[in-house]
């Protein structure tokens, strides 16, 4: 040791080199496990990352960290199995592709065929597995890559069935028609945990705009507050506090009528008419007093919220006039706070979560039917908005606004700063889009996910009880599905009428009901097997649904699906599970490990 502390010559990066050499000659890792195979053991689940890129200090920090715990585990007298795995599926492989072929829309992939744009995916996912594993032994961690697991493989895919299976059987996933954050960028929606994952702060529009209350003596109009102008063609109700005062005004001025929540009649403008602008300019001195808008409108009015409850009011567009029977009116719910704003929000069920929930209890929309989203997947309003056909919703925003204007309806417009969500792949603002997918009901697991958490140590304690416990707190059914093409598919087959629906939890059944040899689970390799109907030849054939799972659903089944459980592991599986050890970034908890906390 005095030799190389003090020779003249001496190189970390050489001594480096030796020591992994020596480790490497002498087989240290695999003689550690193997001389501890007897002992108990210690399981640890490492989180598989993606190798489309190298590794980060992000991925170096965590790996020490699982490092010294593993290694202390094993110097304690147990024996620690530590594979290594790889992230194989979801957006970001797909996010490559997509910019090596300079694919921008869905309809490019299906022109170039599933096969094709599957097998590129395919082709780059281990594209820097050499040098991880360069990077990750330089660092001194101790980690089998030679049997590592993969989520494309097979038996991986096939153990995500399983597990998707089991929820099923237990009556928790459901197919369900939710707004959801969606990237216009990706084309696909966001889970709500990814959605957290990018917010900026950004300029956004805010305007008032002017509901005329139908048969009002006094002509009033209700005033709405919105910073999304793109969902206002998309309007079906307005939303009160039923607790809040609502007073009626008429300005002093122009003689215009408005109802606002009492507690924000200061945000409305004071309205004077043209003639006494420049009078008013004219007239300022450097003592004068503001005109405050308390001053400026009579009161004629005051009730609470839920009194103006199924009041009618005139849509600002035309574009969904077959549902004037039901919409157009007014409902209440908690939601509308007082922090910003009029106290009444405008509702588009399709563009908002709050939105949807208060139009399905009040019955401006029913559930059970297909909803109108006026929104393609590329963020661009459809046919059915004549007027903006064709135009991304946010690039619309300053027509929309001048149209409102156009129609006497705009009552102040500005804007201001907020924490707003874009897609952590490909940078776009996420749109909330109602959008048919499958769901786990996580809600209805909430008990059992606190107290799994109560039972968990946590490093530092305090996420236990406030970061994750709050999380869980709030949880709402998880969107495990992506309409995707790069995925472990879904293993659901449908018949053409919806009555008959067969979830698959192996190869082995797919092969027994439907006659063919499988070998690969990808969608260009099993989307054309059909099942036969269990109803008889003349129901014709089910098959199976377009969706891909989330690979956080993938992630999640990792303690499964890395050890190819239930088909193979059973005793292993029985004794030690669930694990004992899990690191990941703070940042990463509700992605990497909430997953697992809902699929134990």
């Amino acid at each position: 040791m005095e030799e190389v502390c003090e020779g003249k010559d001496f190189s970390f990066p050489k001594q480096e080199e030796k020591v992994l050499s020596y480790w490497s000659e002498i087989k240290a890792f695999e003689t550690q496990l193997s001389r501890t195979e007897s002992l108990p053991e210690y399981v640890f689940y490492d989180g598989p990352p993606f190798a489309t890129g190298l590794p980060h200090y992000g991925h170096i920090l965590a790996g020490t960290i699982k490092d010294i715990v593993t290694r202390y585990q094993t110097s304690t007298g147990h024996h620690v199995t530590r594979r290594f795995g790889w992230d194989c599926h979801g957006l970001p492989v797909e996010n490559e592709i997509d910019r090596k072929l300079g694919i921008k829309r869905r309809d490019e992939v299906l022109k170039m065929g599933i096969d094709k744009y599957n097998e590129e995916c395919r082709s780059i996912v281990t594209r820097y597995v050499e040098e991880w594993e360069k990077v990750i032994t330089r660092t001194g961690r101790w980690i089998d890559f030679k049997n590592d697991y993969k989520t494309m493989d097979l038996k991986f895919m096939e153990s995500v069935w399983w597990v998707f299976s089991q929820l099923w059987d237990k009556g928790l996933v459901y197919k369900g028609f939710k707004v959801m954050p969606y990237s216009t960028g990706c084309k696909t929606v966001l889970s709500n945990f990814e959605a957290g994952q990018n917010f900026k702060d950004v300029p956004d529009p805010e305007i008032m705009v002017a509901f005329p209350v139908g048969g009002d003596p006094d002509n009033a109009a209700f005033v709405a507050w919105t910073t999304t102008p793109w969902t206002l063609p998309s309007n079906l109700a307005l939303c009160v506090n039923p607790t809040f005062d609502y007073v009626k005004v008429r300005s002093k001025y122009t003689g215009k009528v408005y109802v606002i929540a009492e507690c924000l009649l200061s945000s409305i403008p004071v309205e004077k008419p043209k003639s006494s602008d420049s009078r008013t300019s004219s007239s300022k001195t450097k003592g004068a007093k503001t005109e405050k808008p308390m001053d400026s409108y009579e009161l004629l009015q005051k009730f609470k919220g839920s009194e103006l409850v199924n009041k009618k009011y005139e849509p600002l567009f035309n574009y969904f006039q077959e549902f004037s029977d039901a919409a157009f009116r007014v409902v209440a719910d908690n939601y509308v706070t007082s922090d910003r704003g009029t106290g009444i929000v405008h509702c588009a069920p399709a563009f908002g979560e709050d939105d949807y929930r208060v139009c399905i209890e009040n019955k401006i929309i029913n559930k059970g039917e297909n909803l109108v989203v006026a929104v393609d997947d590329d963020g661009c309003f459809t046919e059915r908005i004549t007027d903006f056909s064709g135009r991304y919703v946010k690039d619309a925003d300053k027509d929309i606004i001048e149209a409102v204007k156009g129609k006497g309806r705009l009552v102040k417009t500005g804007s201001f700063m907020h924490s707003y969500p874009f897609c952590w792949r490909s940078g776009t603002p996420l749109l909330y889009r109602a959008v048919p997918s499958w769901f786990v009901r996580v809600e209805k697991l909430k008990d059992q996910l606190l107290e799994n958490n109560s039972q968990t140590y946590w490093v530092p304690d305090y996420v236990k009880d406030k970061r994750f416990h709050n999380w869980l707190e709030n949880a709402r059914d998880w969107a495990i599905s992506r309409s995707r093409f790069w995925g472990t598919p879904l293993p659901v087959w449908i018949s053409g009428d919806g009555e008959e629906i067969v979830v698959i939890d192996s190869v082995a059944k797919l092969e027994k009901l439907s006659g063919a040899k499988v070998f690969d689970l990808h969608r260009h390799k099993i989307d054309h097997i059909t099942i036969p109907s269990s109803r008889g030849p003349e129901f014709g054939v089910l098959r199976r649904v377009d969706d891909v799972f989330d690979c956080w659903f993938e992630s999640g089944s990792m303690p499964y699906a890395y050890i190819h459980y239930p088909f193979e592991n059973e005793e292993f599986f029985a004794k030690n599970f669930p694990g004992h050890f899990v690191a990941e970034g703070l940042d990463q908890t509700r992605g990497c490990l909430v997953p697992p906390f809902q699929l134990s």
